[in-house]
């Protein structure tokens, strides 16, 4: 797993901490809604998370704490199953095939 160096996390953390702030107090600016927005985004990518609230939280906590433990913390957590399998269920396929 490759993680970004805290240094940029911190700095992304902060850009997006100041433009939270900016749209919170102009929420009708279009622009500053947009950069707020875009600072969301690049913290999600930087942090491999889906939207900005867990993004943020997973940067908070890799500059918490040691790489190794956040690692750690990353492989403890609960993993999604797989895609179910697509296509008739095997059961049915074989008795099909086993009619011909």
């Amino acid at each position: 797993m490759l993680l970004p160096a805290k240094a940029e996390v911190a700095r992304q953390l902060r850009r997006y901490r100041a433009w939270e702030r900016a749209m919170l107090a102009a929420p009708a600016d279009h622009a500053v809604r947009a950069t707020f927005e875009d600072a969301g985004y690049t913290l999600c990518v930087l942090m491999g998370k889906r939207c900005a609230r867990e993004a943020v939280d997973a940067a908070e906590r890799y500059l918490r704490i040691t790489l190794a433990a956040y690692l750690r913390e990353q492989d403890e957590r609960p993993r999604t199953r797989p895609a179910a399998r697509r296509g008739p269920p095997r059961s049915r396929r074989w008795r099909f095939l086993a009619g011909r």
